[in-house]
């Protein structure tokens, strides 16, 4: 199973079974701040929709096509992390992420997508990796600004949520890209 140790309290693990139960948890004690962004809260509302989530999840990972974890903080699982989509031919992964309440504002969603990144470009051998985002949700655009990916430009009405469009902003970095940020 994948684990990537990002540092002594944080880490990412290949989403299982076995973590549905913690998940559909932290998605229930979170609702109604993550249905702000997340269009997808309203269809979970039992331990079965969040077991059939993982099992998609699996045969993305089986597939090749994707790869999510659950974020790991002080052994405790703080939120969903991972590559949404890869696309081999053309050698391109999009990272989304969610945190539940409670756990913003500690600089460890950026932790992540750093390392994410990273593995993309050292271990997949990526050339793109990019992270789309709300135009209003300017958290979740903090990640990739403060990592250092270019704003690529705009999505219109990009996403339904609940009951209005968003536009999504595109960031992407390429990997000639990042080995410049990383050897700053």
């Amino acid at each position: 199973m994948f684990v990537y140790n990002i540092d002594e309290d944080l880490s990412l693990k290949l989403i299982n079974y076995q973590d549905a139960e913690a998940i559909f948890d932290l998605t229930n004690r979170s609702r109604n701040y993550l249905r702000e962004w997340l269009p997808w809260i309203d269809y979970v509302t039992k331990l079965e929709d969040t077991m059939n989530y993982i099992k998609e999840c699996l045969t993305g990972f089986a597939e090749q096509k994707t790869m999510i974890t659950a974020i790991v903080f002080k052994r405790e699982i703080i939120g969903v992390s991972g590559y949404n989509e890869i696309n081999w031919s053309n050698r391109t992964a999009h990272i989304g992420y969610w945190l539940g309440e409670g756990y913003q504002g500690k600089g460890l969603v950026t932790k992540v997508v750093w390392a994410l990144t990273d593995y993309a470009f050292r271990e997949l051998r990526l050339n793109k990796v990019d992270i789309r985002a709300a135009e209003g949700n300017h958290k979740s655009r903090a990640i990739p600004e403060r990592l250092g990916f270019v704003e690529e430009g705009s999505i219109r009405q990009a996403e339904w949520l609940y009951d209005h469009y968003v536009d999504h902003i595109v960031y992407g970095m390429l990997v000639d890209e990042w080995g410049e940020i990383i050897t700053r």
